[in-house]
């Protein structure tokens, strides 16, 4: 039980729950959304029941739950007295952000669907109030980015374990089968010297030796490599900083099986050297040749 890591989320609607459930995710936590709190003693056992399968979970309760959500102290005293132990994250915002987010969202608060957005968010923060005063941690995002919340968020609850890497993936493509609808960064290579017009290299790959060889031999090539290379490792930090979870760098040659091929092995064991892990896929390989 001293190994499991059990958070309750809860606070004032509108005020970024959504989004921390999305952060928490990120960082391997189980979570679940708008459990009746009459549900979380079984949950939690469960969970201890796991055998070390489920290390860190995430609970949110709110308003949502309605009348069930007025037990949740008397759940929460109840797993005290068994000596399971939790953690609340409460989240709040003034009555201006809250106000200013449904207005934008064009969404009723949930206490008072045909009342004012203002009234809902008063009495919310009068039926919470017990419930912030048990809070262990509080959170107020009026002014929080995304971004901000994230590396708040990341800073209490990543511990010291080794948070999810950013999954990079180089894949080479040819333009005639159409650019690939999953990348986030995409070139054309196709003005490099094309060794499909060698007779001897046409109907090889960017695998063999040869091609590889005729590719990196051009100045041009070496050229582009420099300048594209060294974007490349500028990027990689900034998006690692920014919380990007997945990266997917397209190299696009005409058919996808010599210039890219190689560009894209290439590059591949580059990131490889700045200590990340990369997943390479040639695409044009897998179209059938006509």
């Amino acid at each position: 039980m001293d190994d499991l890591k059990f958070v309750l989320i809860t606070g004032l609607s509108g005020a970024g729950k959504t989004e921390t459930v999305r952060i928490l995710e990120d960082l391997g936590f189980f979570c679940v959304d708008n459990l009746p709190p009459a549900l979380i003693p079984k949950f939690a056992e469960l969970c201890v029941q796991s055998e070390g399968k489920i290390k860190h979970v995430a609970l949110v309760c709110d308003i949502r739950g309605r009348g069930f959500f007025d037990h949740l102290i008397e759940v929460l005293e109840d797993l005290e007295e068994t000596g399971f132990s939790y953690e609340i994250l409460f989240l709040e915002a003034s009555d201006e952000a809250l106000v200013r987010r449904y207005k934008e969202s064009r969404r009723r608060h949930p206490l008072v669907p045909e009342g004012t957005i203002l009234e809902g968010i008063r009495q919310e923060r009068q039926r919470l109030q017990e419930l912030r005063g048990r809070a262990h941690r509080l959170v107020d995002t009026s002014s929080l980015s995304p971004r901000e919340l994230r590396d708040e968020i990341g800073q209490w609850f990543a511990d010291n374990r080794q948070q999810s890497p950013m999954a990079i993936s180089v894949i080479s493509f040819g333009y005639k089968h159409g650019l690939p609808l999953d990348a986030d960064l995409a070139v054309d290579v196709r003005f490099l010297p094309n060794p499909y017009w060698v007779e001897s290299l046409s109907r090889l790959t960017g695998h063999d030796k040869e091609v590889r060889d005729y590719v990196l031999k051009w100045s041009i090539t070496q050229k582009f490599l420099r300048k594209y290379l060294d974007l490349v490792e500028f990027l990689l930090p900034q998006y690692v900083k920014e919380g990007k979870q997945e990266l997917v760098i397209a190299i696009g040659c005409t058919g996808g099986r010599h210039r890219s091929v190689v560009l894209a092995n290439y590059i591949a064991d580059f990131i490889r050297q700045q200590g990340f892990v990369v997943n390479v896929e040639h695409r044009g390989l897998q179209q059938r040749v006509k």
